[in-house]
């Protein structure tokens, strides 16, 4: 073999090897490009949502653990006096009752409604399905005060309600419903299921809509009928939007707020009134100003939430 043929070849894998190099270096640079383009827009919202969210929360961390007016703060003694007050007071205990009285009942009955409309929805033989899907979901675009204020109308004692009950018999006279307390309870989770109903129906067809409908029907091929096919196909293959659509509405349900306010006000003799309204109340409400106690309500609805949702997760994961 020749000089010649030698160097031509050393120059070739010499700049084989310069070529490869360069495109390491090249991938390297785009890469680098791409990490620096990713925190360029992730830093400003990290840095506002620690600002506006978890600096108010290590705030409040530390606000439960003191007491007194909201000028002069002092460390509480014990330290976690406002912790263990909590399960001594009376009307806590039973806005924590109410709230999951609300929970029990609603989450379920809303939830079986959502995927239930979802399914009849989903038809594909069924005329007009976007208005009816419209008309669904309308209630979760109304106003929260709104609606809570056109349910207190509805259900008045000289009400919508009161008026046709009266008029086809089934009551004798008119009914204070929201005067009740066990009536108020049910208007309340009434207009929850009406409003809520139709914000988890999305979630749930946006799911039948990623099932291969050539699975249904092979279902159909081998036999299967409707309500064998929703149980053994349709739940199983929705069963990580349900336990979204579950927690989500755990996590809702547990903040109750607008309803119990603007409902009923918490009443009758605070009966119906929910832990988010008790806590408002002992912040703002009533001219207390007890930011202390209100706080440690604040974090043990906290806890409950986190508890609530680490249980539906295990609950729900099928992995090994």
């Amino acid at each position: 073999m020749s000089s010649k043929t030698l160097s031509t070849d050393f120059v070739e894998a010499k700049s084989m090897k310069k070529g490869k190099k360069n495109k390491k270096v090249k991938k390297r640079t785009v890469t680098a490009k791409q990490h620096r383009a990713g925190w360029t827009f992730l830093t400003p919202a990290t840095v506002f949502i620690t600002i506006m969210s978890f600096y108010p929360m290590f705030q409040a961390l530390i606000t439960s653990f003191k007491t007194g007016s909201s000028a002069d703060m002092v460390w509480s003694k014990p330290l976690f006096r406002n912790y263990t007050r909590m399960f001594s007071d009376d009307l806590f205990l039973r806005s924590v009752g109410n709230t999951f009285l609300y929970l029990i009942v609603e989450v379920p009955i809303m939830l079986i409604f959502a995927i239930l409309l979802a399914q009849i929805l989903n038809n594909r033989d069924i005329k007009f399905r976007g208005l009816f899907r419209t008309c669904v979901f309308l209630p979760c675009a109304t106003s929260l005060v709104s609606y809570a204020l056109i349910f207190k109308s509805l259900f008045a004692t000289q009400g919508l309600i009161n008026s046709i009950l009266v008029k086809i018999g089934i009551l004798h006279s008119n009914y204070n419903f929201l005067g009740t307390p066990g009536s108020a309870k049910v208007v309340i989770i009434i207009a929850l299921i009406w409003r809520w109903t139709g914000y988890n129906m999305v979630f749930y067809l946006a799911g039948l809509q990623n099932i291969e409908y050539s699975v249904y029907e092979a279902a159909k091929i081998d036999g299967a009928n409707g309500w064998k096919t929703f149980w053994h196909i349709t739940v199983p293959l929705l069963k990580p939007t349900i336990i979204m659509t579950f927690i989500m509405s755990i996590n809702g349900t547990l903040q109750l707020f607008d309803e119990s306010v603007n409902l009923t006000k918490g009443g009758p003799a605070n009966t119906t009134i929910t832990m988010s309204h008790y806590i408002y109340n002992n912040s703002f409400g009533q001219g207390v100003a007890n930011f202390g106690y209100a706080s440690a309500m604040s974090f043990f609805v906290f806890v409950l939430v986190a508890v609530l949702a680490a249980i539906n997760l295990k609950v729900g994961d099928t992995r090994d």
